[in-house]
């Protein structure tokens, strides 16, 4: 009975991602087989504050000679806090991007040895693609501590030192990202901020300036513009949202007819 059942979790499971993976396909290509004169896809997005003030803090920062700081957390690439940490380093890659032009390219800071190796490779990437190599600074990727603690602390003199008109945390925190927080508000730097721990989103929800509550963290790449894969995937995810909505309500039903055991 067991194995029936594993096998039926695991046949759904296959299901479910085929579907996804089908979803997001679909309106990648939908989206580009619109006519250049069809609407913006981002305009089918709600509005989301936070992106809305992050990237005219971006604009002014470049303006003004001041840097950007992105937090990748202390989560690493495996298990369920890998999801949040790659969508921060696709935050940083866009952010790069945009402050390419910058006397004061980004910095970012990490916990974890892996990623912040991967912060480093995202830099020079971005670099590479832009014809800057010779701006590409190693440093400008940091392990700030391998603990919560030892990470916070890392991580409050560069957002003080390095004159930070804009922070984005965007990755696995717990509550030491009040620290941060309480940080960039010390220099009056806008700080916008996600998790996807509980304990860290009740923190940010009361300290940070524009926190990003649930979902609102992973689609931080359509939102800052990383493509169209990131937009097609806020749709799918709305269609399985639904998906289950229906699913829940039919066995609800099914439960009180008594046809559902």
């Amino acid at each position: 009975m067991n194995l029936v059942f594993d096998n039926f979790n695991t046949i759904l499971g296959f299901l479910l991602l085929a579907l996804a993976l089908g979803l997001t396909i679909f309106f990648i290509i939908r989206d580009r087989s619109r006519n250049l004169a069809g609407p913006n896809p981002l305009r089918l997005l709600r509005d989301i504050s936070a992106f809305t003030r992050f990237r005219r803090a971006v604009g002014i920062s470049v303006e003004a000679g001041q840097r950007l700081h992105i937090s990748l957390g202390r989560g690493g690439i495996n298990g369920l806090p890998g999801g949040a940490t790659f969508i921060g380093l696709t935050m940083l890659n866009r952010c790069a991007r945009a402050a390419s032009i910058s006397d004061c390219p980004p910095v970012a800071t990490s916990g974890e040895s892996l990623t912040a190796v991967l912060s480093q490779d995202t830099l020079r990437s971005v670099y590479a693609d832009l014809g800057a190599e010779r701006r590409y600074d190693p440093a400008s990727g940091r392990l700030s501590g391998l603990t919560p603690l030892s990470y916070a602390a890392g991580v409050m003199p560069d957002i003080h030192d390095e004159h930070v008109t804009a922070s984005i945390l965007a990755g696995h925190f717990g509550s030491e990202v009040g620290l941060l927080v309480e940080a960039g508000e010390r220099i009056h730097s806008l700080s916008v901020a996600g998790s996807d721990s509980l304990s860290a989103q009740a923190v940010l929800y009361a300290a940070a300036e524009e926190p990003l509550i649930g979902e609102e963290l992973f689609a931080g790449g359509a939102y800052l513009g990383a493509g169209p894969a990131h937009i097609a995937s806020l749709f799918m995810q709305d269609i399985l949202r639904w998906i289950v909505v229906g699913v829940i309500a039919l066995g609800a039903i099914l439960k009180l007819v008594g046809v559902w055991p």
